[in-house]
């Protein structure tokens, strides 16, 4: 067969209004509403249902009963248009959620390139979700929050609404995060503190060893509880001026959202990771 052919199943519902790219496969008991758009070569496997304003980019794979574009759980939602849009090369497991935005607010959800959603994790209303995200087991991002490129969440954690994590940020299994992560920071807990950097994921990055080194100096300048943040911050942008990575933290921090920052642990501002051999 064609590598271009379109399939869809006998069992399958495609309402009339969805445009499917070419190579589509449609699999057993899916479901595509009349408002989806579907990328070339994207699979649906079975039992995937795909309602509302929702666009899936190409060459994905969706697994059984993941749920695309369901309405947000969101009360101040009047029932007004509004999107999902997925990107491409994306890996969306069983059981995964993903809403529409609220028309009340930014009204569209954001799901960049190359994501990994394992099994029932759940992206809701307005989040904004950057390139290359792996989201494990369960894990779940509450309303309006803002994901960089490259973050991994571990299995069974959560973001609270409005966080914002930055990029190439890694949060450990079972945390609850409730403020903003810098970015490459690593977080964990029950209730998520800064544990570091996360030093694996600025190597895989081709990151310099001499600004990781950098990095990690600022990282204890910034957070020393000697002063105040805002001071430390004008010391750290003057000492790493040279430092892109070390602004962009800067940068991060001064551009304060809704939520706190997530901040080191009262008992030290390092663990191994932010003191690993380099």
């Amino acid at each position: 067969m064609h590598p271009d052919t379109t399939i869809i199943h006998a069992s399958a519902v495609v309402e009339k209004g969805a445009q499917l790219g070419s190579g589509v496969s449609i699999g057993p008991l899916c479901h595509v509403g009349a408002d989806a758009v579907i990328g070339d070569r994207t699979e649906l496997t079975g039992h995937v249902t795909i309602i509302g304003a929702t666009t899936l980019g190409g060459n994905c794979k969706v697994y059984p009963n993941a749920v695309l574009g369901a309405p947000p759980q969101n009360t101040k939602h009047k029932g007004g248009r509004t999107t999902l849009v997925i990107g491409s090369d994306c890996t969306i497991r069983e059981g995964v959620t993903m809403h529409t935005g609220t028309d009340t607010s930014r009204g569209e959800t954001s799901v960049g390139d190359n994501g990994n959603f394992l099994a029932f994790s759940h992206v809701a209303h307005d989040c904004i979700v950057g390139r290359n995200v792996t989201m494990a087991n369960m894990a779940v991002l509450g309303g309006h929050c803002e994901i960089g490129d490259f973050v991994t969440m571990g299995g069974l954690s959560g973001a609270h609404q409005f966080c914002r994590i930055g990029h190439h940020a890694f949060i450990g299994g079972l945390s609850a995060v409730l403020g903003d992560v810098i970015p490459y920071g690593m977080v964990s807990g029950p209730q998520a503190t800064l544990r570091g950097f996360n030093v694996i994921g600025m190597k895989r990055s081709g990151m310099p060893r001499q600004d990781i080194l950098a990095m990690r100096s600022a990282y204890r300048l910034i957070f020393d509880r000697a002063r105040p943040v805002t001071e430390n911050l004008d010391r750290a942008a003057i000492e790493f001026a040279d430092c892109e990575p070390v602004l962009e933290i800067i940068g991060f921090i001064r551009n304060r959202g809704r939520r706190h920052l997530v901040v080191p642990a009262l008992d030290g501002i390092g663990n191994d990771d932010a003191d690993a051999d380099l």
